[in-house]
Order: structure tokens, then C-alpha cells, then sequence
């Protein structure tokens, strides 16, 4: 999996709050993507927060409103493989239960330690190979 799209699945949430132009350009800094997608302020975030944000994100997402993202809403934030493997009955959307099932794929993938949370240092660790 390429690293800069997992950082941008790490930071799904944060796109909301930094405005897609922040993942677009470049990946966030660790500190402002755990900011921003951490409600209760624990310095990580955890499965349930993750999934929190990418849901408000797939909605803010959906231009259409039909409860399903293409290629064009995502704006390049998934990769080909990584559509085709979220999108089973290959219609060429992402239900949102679809685009949640990635998340936490990514999400885990983020998680070397398995201890269900992500601190600025993971952010970090991960960070530091797209320089």
C-alpha cells in the first residue's frame, strides 16, 4: 500500500477539519492530524474515533447525496487497488460501509504495536517515509 495513502486514510478525518487541500499537498503533520481527530484530547486516536471522522468525511464527500462515493468524489484519495478491493460487487461506488471497511483496513495497517490506538508517534513513524 502506497504510505501517502495511508497517511491520507489515517487523516480521513482530519480532511474535514484541515480542508482536503492539507492531504492533497502534502501529509499533514502527525500533531495536527491526532488534533483534529482526537475528541477526547488522550494524545490517540481509536478505532471508533477513526471511524467517526471518516464517516462526517464520506459525507461531506457525497456531493450528490446518494449515500455512495465514486472515483470523482474521492478526488484520488484511494487508490485504484485499494477501490477495487473496498468495492466488492465492483459497481464503481463506495457505500459508506465499504469506505468505513477501508478505513479500518487502514487503520489497522497504521497500527504496528496492535494496541487499537494511534499516537503521534506511530503518525510519525509513518510520516517521516514520505519525506
Amino acid at each position: 500500500m502506497n504510505i501517502k495513502k495511508l497517511i491520507a486514510a489515517v487523516a480521513f478525518g482530519a480532511a474535514t477539519v484541515l480542508g482536503s487541500t492539507a492531504i492533497a499537498t502534502g501529509a499533514p503533520s502527525a500533531a495536527s492530524v491526532l488534533k483534529s481527530i482526537d475528541p477526547d484530547k488522550d494524545g490517540t486516536v481509536d478505532l471508533n474515533e477513526a471511524r467517526t471522522a471518516a464517516s462526517a468525511l464520506f459525507d461531506r464527500l457525497d456531493k450528490d447525496h446518494d449515500g455512495t462515493l465514486d472515483r470523482k468524489e474521492l478526488r484520488g484519495r484511494v487508490s485504484a487497488k485499494d477501490f477495487a478491493v473496498a468495492d466488492p460487487d465492483n459497481d464503481g461506488t463506495l457505500t459508506k460501509e465499504e469506505f468505513l471497511t477501508l478505513v479500518v483496513a487502514r487503520f489497522k495497517a497504521a497500527d504496528p504495536d496492535n494496541d487499537g490506538t494511534l499516537d503521534v508517534k506511530e503518525l510519525k513513524s509513518v510520516a517521516h517515509l514520505l519525506k
